[in-house]
């Protein structure tokens, strides 16, 4: 099994923080939040190299973190050759570059490099052995604040039957948390997707295309999830992990 972090991003929103740092390097509770990531897949036994998506702008920036951390699986950076917000290539034309320059033909493990979480990423693992394509939910309980994310449905065996990028009117308060894995057999899929002309940005998109196609599967969690998106979000998140870090010392 392979694991791909997306971290090409820009997070404008976050500015002036991330004018020259990247989103998943800013500290939280005195740690990058790439950090808390990385330890989670690398508690995933079967994950034998860690894959760290970026832009120019920021690589030099990721492969020094990756030649100062001491874990488990090696990490990759791949620089995807863009610059600016203006030339990305969408976290979807991220994925596909990847698979195809590192010629990845495995279960790949896809994580959002600006997710917080405390869910053992080895459950999801073992529900995608039983159950195919899957990707983590969060019920928010609020569907005012469904509106924000990416939101799915699903029928009592959890399957996906519904979803939908920032909806209006939102068909369940269950938000995506940007946390994909999709096994060997259907990676391919992505290049068919591109094919086909299909917005390469947000990934719910492909998991929009994907579920009338192919079952896939929610894994629904409940716990501490931070969707670092904006200023607010990310003082909360860094309050709490300091206060953990605290309590623990």
């Amino acid at each position: 099994m392979k694991a791909l972090i997306l971290a090409a991003g820009y997070a404008t929103r976050l500015y002036p923080l991330t004018r020259d740092r990247a989103k998943p390097l800013l500290p939280v509770g005195g740690r990058p939040i790439i950090d808390y990531i990385a330890d989670a897949l690398d508690a995933v036994g079967e994950i034998d190299r860690i894959f760290v998506v970026t832009n120019s702008r920021f690589a030099a920036s990721f492969e020094a973190w990756a030649g100062s951390r001491r874990g488990r699986a090696p990490v990759t950076v791949v620089d995807d050759g863009t610059a600016s917000d203006d030339d990305k290539r969408g976290a979807i034309g991220d994925i596909l570059f990847v698979i195809e320059r590192e010629g990845i033909d495995d279960d790949l493990f896809i994580v959002a490099g600006d997710n917080l979480f405390d869910l053992d990423l080895r459950r999801i693992a073992a529900f995608a052995r039983e159950r195919g394509p899957v990707i983590a939910a969060y019920d928010i309980g609020d569907r005012e604040a469904a509106r924000r994310y990416g939101i799915v449905a699903v029928d009592g065996d959890g399957r996906i039957v519904d979803f939908r990028e920032k909806p209006q009117d939102p068909p369940s308060t269950l938000a995506s948390l940007g946390m994909y894995l999709i096994p060997r057999g259907k990676v391919r899929l992505f290049g068919v997707y591109a094919a086909e002309g299909n917005n390469l940005d947000q990934p719910g998109n492909f998991v929009r295309w994907l579920y009338p196609r192919e079952p896939v599967h929610a894994y629904v969690f409940s716990g501490v999830w931070y969707d670092i998106g904006d200023l607010e979000m990310y003082r909360k998140a860094d309050a709490l992990y300091t206060a953990r870090r605290v309590k623990t010392n």
